[in-house]
């Protein structure tokens, strides 16, 4: 997860910034157009309840609304991809599909101008703080930004600093960056593996962390920067991040990045003894969606 507490203004979208393309705008406009009628918002919250699909039947009865009705919004549900329909001998079955899941959250992120264009990273970076591969030497600073960062609450549901030796095993080796500002380290930025399994290789998690006193002086962007450029390099096809929902620096710097949100994973985990929300978020690697 994310320390990077204060807000940065440069995050902001520049003025003149690329407008919405209007092919875009026109199927975001029918997608909420779509959802503007309360019973359609009820029917297609009751298919998504029932994954392996529902009939148009079972939806009627659990709504307590006629058959034709039912099946005029499935039809304009269908229409704009949010639910797909098939034949089950004389049942019309209704199944969400599942780039609805997807495709609602990052509408909305277009809309609000939270998503910079793909491919991306941030370029508009300051001129006083350098990147570098962390070293044996930075272990010490790397642990004290970490603990700064998890004093926030609004960083990680770790409670206490890792020892160096289970960071160490945890972290990628050519994925380790630290930031400096006049030769001081002010911020860190690793990768850690999801899976061992062979087939999620190419997937990865991050962690940016930005010390007191460096907050909103473009450290984090430019930690950012040089991890997905050399997660693209290494041929990392996704990078992924779950990011508390008050976080909103940390947010809109992923989604300057390049990542998307993929949704809200409410009540995953508690800190303090309170349950707590996270968003999740991924970058796809450009090469890998050609």
């Amino acid at each position: 997860m994310t320390s990077l507490d204060a807000p940065d203004s440069s995050i902001a979208r520049p003025a003149g910034a690329d407008a919405l393309a209007p092919d875009d705008a026109a199927t975001f406009a029918g997608r909420f157009a779509c959802l503007a009628d309360p019973t359609r918002v009820r029917l297609l919250h009751q298919v998504a309840g029932h994954p392996a699909g529902i009939t148009v039947g079972e939806v009627a009865e659990a709504l307590g609304i006629g058959q034709p009705t039912v099946s005029h919004h499935v039809r304009k549900l269908s229409e704009v991809d949010f639910v797909t329909v098939h034949k089950d001998g004389a049942s019309t079955v209704v199944r969400v599909n599942p780039s609805c899941y997807t495709g609602l959250p990052h509408a909305a992120d277009a809309v609000m101008g939270a998503l910079a264009a793909r491919p991306c990273s941030p370029d508009d970076l300051p001129d006083d703080v350098t990147v570098r591969p962390m070293a044996e030497q930075d272990w010490d600073a790397v642990r004290r930004i970490y603990d700064q960062g998890i004093a926030t609450r609004t960083a990680t549901f770790t409670t206490a600093v890792p020892t160096r030796d289970v960071l160490d095993a945890q972290w990628l080796s050519d994925h380790r960056w630290v930031a400096e500002i006049d030769g001081t380290v002010a911020g860190w930025a690793a990768l850690s593996p999801t899976s061992s399994r062979d087939c999620y290789q190419g997937v990865a998690e991050n962690s940016i962390y930005v010390g007191d006193g460096m907050r909103g002086r473009g450290v984090g962007k430019a930690l950012l920067r040089t991890q997905v450029i050399a997660a693209d390099d290494a041929g990392l096809w996704t990078l992924q991040t779950s990011i508390f929902p008050e976080n909103r620096a940390s947010i809109a710097l992923h989604h300057s990045a390049g990542f998307r949100t993929i949704g809200v994973r409410e009540r995953i985990a508690q800190l303090d003894g309170t349950w707590r929300d996270t968003v999740f978020l991924e970058r796809r690697s450009p090469a890998r969606d050609t």
